[in-house]
C-alpha cells in the first residue's frame, strides 16, 4: 500500500485539515500520479458540508487533478512515466453496460465511482481526491494533457471545462448562433470562452453589471442585466441556446422566453429546490428545458485537445492547500474569478495528523 498525505474534512461542521491514508499499489492496468495541482468547485464545499446528502467522511475532496506519471503498470499503454495526466470527476465504471459502450461512462448502468465521497466499483473502498499528493487510477480514466496547456490553469478543464464543453457539443453549437450564458462563475466564463471559440454571438445574462468588463474580454459581444424587466423584453425570442450554470434559485420560466422556436436551454447549475416550469413555457415554441453533466472520457479528451488547439484554460488565482478553508470562505462570497486551484507541492511542508 502507498502512503498519500492530503487534506480533508473529518465531518460535516469541521474544516479541511491535514490527513494521510492508504491506497492500493498500481496494478498493471493503473497509473501512480504525483499531483500538481487541483482545482477546486462548488459542489466540493456542497459534499464536505453534506449538502446534497449522503457524504463520506473522512473525506478528501478533489475532481480537477492535473499530475506528472510517476509509475505505470505493465500493460498501460496510453501514458508513460513523466507525462502530465489528468483525472476529472471519476475514476472507474462496469465498462461493459451499454452507456460504457457508449462513452458515457457517467450514466455507468452499474454505478460509476466518482473521484471523491465515493468507493472504487468493490462498493467498499472509499475513493479520495485530488487535495492530495498523489492518485492510482485505472488507465482508462486518465486523461492525456496536450503540450502548451498551462497545468495549473488546465486543472478545471476536468469539471468546469468538460460541465459547459459538452453541451454545446450536444446541441451543435456553431458560427452564428446565438447563445446565452447565465451566471458568470467557474462554469460561465468556460461556457463564454467555448461558445465564442466556436463561432457563435455570446450574450452573457447576469444580476449586475460588475462583471461586464470581464464577459467581452472573454469573448461575449453581449451583456444584459436580469434585475432589469426590460432585458426579458429585449431578448425575448431571440436565442438559440442557453447554457445555465446558476446553482440560486431563479424563475426558468423567464429564460425560456429568450429562446427561439425550437431553441434549446441547458442546465449545468443545480438550485438547492426544485423549480417550478410552466407548461406552456415549453409548449410555446416547441423550447426545450434540457441538463447536462460531465462527458464521458473520450469527450474529455477531444475537450482537452480542443483546448490545446484553441489555447483555451481557466482563469484561476493559486492557492496553498494550507488556504482552502479561506477559499470555500470567499467562494461563497463570490469573491474569484474564476477558479482556485490548489498547488499541492505546497503539501511537503505538512506533518499529516
Amino acid at each position: 500500500m502507498l502512503k498519500a498525505l492530503a487534506y480533508a474534512a473529518a465531518a460535516v461542521d469541521k474544516p479541511l485539515a491535514p490527513f494521510s491514508f492508504e491506497q492500493r499499489d498500481p496494478g498493471p492496468h493503473d497509473v501512480l500520479i504525483e499531483i500538481l495541482y487541483c482545482g477546486v468547485c462548488h459542489s466540493d464545499i456542497h459534499q464536505a458540508r453534506d449538502e446534497w446528502g449522503g457524504s463520506i467522511f473522512p473525506m478528501v475532496p478533489g475532481h480537477e487533478i492535473i499530475g506528472r506519471v510517476k509509475q505505470v503498470g505493465q500493460h498501460v499503454t496510453k501514458l508513460k512515466v513523466g507525462d502530465i495526466a489528468g483525472v476529472g470527476c471519476m475514476v472507474d465504471s462496469c465498462r461493459d453496460c451499454a452507456s460504457c459502450r457508449q462513452d458515457l461512462e457517467q450514466f455507468c448502468l452499474k454505478g460509476v465511482a466518482y473521484t471523491y465521497n465515493s468507493t472504487e466499483m468493490d462498493r467498499k473502498t472509499p475513493t479520495r481526491g485530488g487535495y492530495a499528493s498523489q492518485i492510482v487510477v485505472a488507465e482508462h480514466f486518465a486523461l492525456k494533457v496536450p503540450a502548451g496547456l498551462d497545468p495549473a490553469s488546465a486543472a478545471p478543464l476536468l469539471c468546469a471545462g468538460i460541465t459547459t464543453y459538452s453541451p454545446l457539443r450536444q446541441w451543435n453549437c456553431k458560427k452564428g448562433d446565438r447563445v446565452g450564458v447565465v451566471g458568470l462563475g467557474g462554469l460561465g466564463h468556460m461556457a463564454v470562452k467555448f461558445a465564442a471559440s466556436m463561432g457563435a454571438e455570446v450574450t452573457v445574462l447576469s444580476t449586475s453589471r460588475a462583471k461586464e468588463a470581464d464577459a467581452r474580454r472573454l469573448g461575449a459581444q453581449g451583456f444584459e442585466v436580469t434585475r432589469d424587466e426590460a432585458t426579458f423584453r429585449k431578448l425575448a425570442g431571440r436565442l438559440d441556446l442557453i447554457i445555465d450554470t446558476i446553482s440560486a434559485p431563479h424563475d426558468y420560466n423567464q429564460y425560456l422566453s429568450l429562446l427561439r422556436p425550437q431553441g434549446a436551454m441547458v442546465l449545468v447549475g443545480v438550485p438547492p429546490e426544485p423549480t417550478p416550469v410552466g407548461a406552456f413555457s415549453l409548449i410555446n415554441g416547441n423550447k426545450r428545458l434540457a441538463g447536462s453533466s460531465i462527458g464521458g472520457i473520450a469527450e474529455t479528451q477531444e475537450m482537452l485537445d480542443y483546448c490545446a488547439k484553441h489555447q483555451i484554460v481557466s482563469d484561476i488565482e493559486i492557492i496553498p492547500i494550507q488556504k482552502i478553508n479561506e477559499a470555500y470562505e470567499r467562494m461563497l462570497k463570490g469573491d474569484i474569478r474564476y477558479r482556485f486551484v490548489i498547488d499541492l507541492a505546497s503539501l511537503s511542508s505538512e506533518t499529516a495528523r
